[in-house]
């Protein structure tokens, strides 16, 4: 397996959505407790309004040693040409300290893959004044199947993965071979109770149950129709590790059995105006270093 050389990332991080509904200043307060619980690794997302390269550069600002990965910058919410000067920027004011996540996000129009390599050649033939970045740029792609994992392998320092299993981690480390870096994200809910562990995961799985890209992704995963159609257990299941900090942790370890470096880990069924910190406390005292 791979990381990328001169960046922090350890074997696990948060993964959250969270900062979407936050203001700045708990947003600061969140990340700088994250970096002291010893995460070397945040992830956000853009959906609800954050712009992802201001996002991120507020939470690089805001801490010290923390990396933050887009998971992910989507490719329709800026020109390439934007977009590679604000990761130059990054790479320079925080060097070693941003991987660049960019992915089609799902949204109607152009075929991904097409779309997707358009972009990145773009952001390479981008010319202007900016000086060279103290480190380099470096991007992930948001990528699922063969294909896009071969274009992540060739044109990219590797792959981000959402809302996968473990079978599909050693798929994906198969086509990416032993060189590009591989970061997994796995939702956790800390419920023990199936019945409601299953209510809330549900909830939290039906946008993704209904999407054709991932209605694709999990078809190939060897689910039938009716499993996606029905949200069944074993998809549930599969797709949201629950129950006790044992059960979850030991689960979470079979991404990197199967080949990930990193798994990012998002914990849902939060209730609205509360935060995962007490979570991902818990999480850091199980899964992270002493020395950290």
């Amino acid at each position: 397996m791979a990381t990328i050389e001169g960046v922090r990332l350890g074997r696990y991080g948060i993964w959250t959505f969270d900062f979407e509904t936050r203001p700045a200043s708990r947003i600061r307060e969140s990340a700088r407790e994250l970096e002291e619980l010893g995460w070397p690794a945040l992830w956000i997302p853009e959906t609800d309004g954050r712009e992802a390269l201001t996002h991120a550069g507020f939470l690089l600002a805001a801490t010290d040693t923390l990396t933050v990965v887009n998971g992910i910058a989507q490719i329709g919410s800026r020109e390439p040409r934007r977009t590679q000067g604000g990761a130059l920027l990054l790479a320079d004011a925080y060097p070693d300290r941003h991987l660049l996540g960019l992915g089609f996000g799902g949204s109607p129009g152009p075929q991904p893959l097409a779309a997707v390599r358009e972009y990145l050649e773009a952001m390479d033939a981008v010319t202007n004044g900016n000086p060279a970045p103290r480190a380099p740029v470096r991007r992930l792609l948001a990528a699922y199947g063969p294909k896009m994992l071969e274009l992540a392998r060739d044109h990219a320092a590797g792959a981000h993965t959402y809302h996968v299993t473990p079978g599909h981690t050693a798929q994906a480390r198969e086509i990416l071979g032993d060189g590009p870096f591989l970061g997994v994200e796995h939702a956790v809910l800390f419920e023990t109770d199936a019945a409601k562990a299953r209510e809330i995961a549900r909830g939290h799985l039906h946008p993704y149950l209904t999407q054709p890209y991932n209605i694709a992704k999990f078809r190939r995963l060897g689910y039938t129709q009716e499993e996606i159609d029905g949200a069944a257990d074993r998809i549930v299941d599969d797709l949201v590790f629950w129950g006790d900090l044992e059960t979850v942790t030991a689960k979470l370890g079979a991404h990197l059995d199967a080949g990930a470096d990193h798994v990012g880990i998002q914990v849902i069924g939060i209730a609205p105006g509360e935060s995962a910190m007490p979570h991902w406390r818990r999480l850091a005292e199980a899964l992270l270093p002493v020395a950290a």
